[in-house]
């Protein structure tokens, strides 16, 4: 039932595998006979938790229980204390939440162009990307994609992006010049 309903109500931007899930636990996945699987995947550019771990679960329970959304126009302790961790354990002094990858390198895309911008270099906008690369489902980071499959249906795409081979410095080197503001990388 669950593989004809995602069929029939569901785009088709993946090609699914197997039996539809109903339970997780641990690295373990249980399909809709009982047949279990070791969870190596967890999904696309997510952090792989387990599944139902007590902790966890109970944590984000708690936290469900207490406030579950509130908009960014207004201040929240949990979201200012992960931003004060994420800022000691890395480069960076402050943090963009975002909702997906494609909003993450699509800010990412913006604060590169507008970096150059702002110091009044404003012919350093393209973006290198890598061939085969995929960056998200927005228009920007479809045209920064390097898979003319993906990008098949949507054009005009975005000017400002070039695409070379994976593992290719001598194509890298050819296309970077005084109009490139970074070179986006998976």
């Amino acid at each position: 039932m669950s593989i004809q309903l995602t069929q029939d109500h569901v785009f088709k931007t993946y090609l699914r595998e197997g039996r539809p899930f109903v339970k997780g636990r641990g690295s373990k996945l249980y399909d809709d006979q009982g047949n279990v699987y070791t969870d190596f995947l967890a999904g696309i550019a997510v952090c792989n938790m387990g599944h139902c771990h007590p902790d966890l679960t109970a944590a984000i329970c708690a936290q469900a229980g207490a406030l579950l959304h509130v908009s960014n126009l207004f201040y929240t302790r949990p979201q200012a204390e992960l931003a004060k961790v994420l800022t000691e354990k890395s480069f960076a002094d402050r943090v963009f939440f975002a909702n997906s990858g494609a909003e993450a390198n699509e800010a990412a895309i913006k604060l590169a162009r507008r970096f150059f911008q702002a110091k009044g270099e404003t012919d350093r906008f393209k973006i290198v990307t890598m061939q085969q690369s995929f960056h998200g489902r927005t228009m920007a980071t479809l045209s920064a994609t390097g898979q003319d499959k993906i990008k098949k249906g949507f054009y005009p795409l975005l000017d400002g992006f070039a695409h070379v081979p994976f593992n290719d410095i001598d194509a890298l080197k050819a296309v970077v010049d005084d109009t490139v503001c970074a070179v986006m990388m998976e």
